[in-house]
């Protein structure tokens, strides 16, 4: 643990906790990708299927518990929640989030640390983490016009893996063999997703302006 982890750590939190205000103060979910939203309960699903098996830390299974638990919500109260379903922009939620799936998947059976199961399906997590911002920030395109929460969420979503990336540059300096390349590329893919949406995101702050993508 350092502070660029914890930095990471909790501006993630702090994304999904933007989120869930979002949804159940407002009882809407307009401007936020559903699909996007499923692949990152498949991200965590994959990823922590170690759980109940390995103990590392309380905190570090906390907050395993809290990503797992949070996608999973978010999800259900878009497909089935009476009032915020309604509100689901399924028209403009027209991504193939599938062909990511499939992508991530073929990438991890070719490149990954071991192969075994949990090994293959931490890569596939890994990979389709890199991507699964795509669906939204395709969504918010098409609708142009980004409510002050789904903008906050969608920073934050973003300075998270950008934190991410200089704790691996840390850890790399302070720690005798450490290498996580694979983690390392997705990173640098993710975050390099990120850079249109950071550039109007700080001309809408400097101006004070209400956040707009152009077409």
């Amino acid at each position: 643990m350092n502070i660029f982890r914890l930095a990471g750590d909790m501006t993630h939190l702090f994304s999904v906790l933007v989120l869930l205000l979002k949804i159940y103060a407002t009882k809407s979910c307009s401007g936020i990708s559903l699909k996007t939203q499923e692949l990152y309960a498949l991200v965590f699903l994959t990823r922590y299927l170690d759980l109940l098996t390995v103990f590392v830390s309380i905190y570090n299974s906390v907050m395993k518990v809290v990503f797992i638990s949070s996608s999973i919500a978010i999800v259900w109260c878009m497909r089935a929640h009476p009032l915020v379903r309604r509100t689901y922009d399924k028209e403009l939620d027209t991504f193939r989030h599938y062909i990511l799936v499939g992508g991530s998947f073929l990438l991890a059976l070719i490149f990954h640390d071991e192969f075994t199961v949990r090994e293959v399906l931490w890569a596939f997590s890994i990979y389709l983490e890199a991507v699964a911002i795509l669906p939204q920030l395709v969504l918010l395109q098409r609708s142009r016009n980004v409510d002050n929460l789904t903008g906050q969420y969608v920073f934050f979503l973003g300075a998270y893996r950008a934190l991410y990336i200089l704790n691996w540059i840390y850890r790399y300096f302070t720690e005798k063999y450490y290498s996580r390349w694979i983690s390392w590329i997705a990173g640098i893919v993710q975050t390099a997703l990120y850079i249109d949406f950071f550039y109007y995101y700080f001309i809408s702050w400097k101006n004070n302006e209400k956040l707009k993508l152009p077409e």
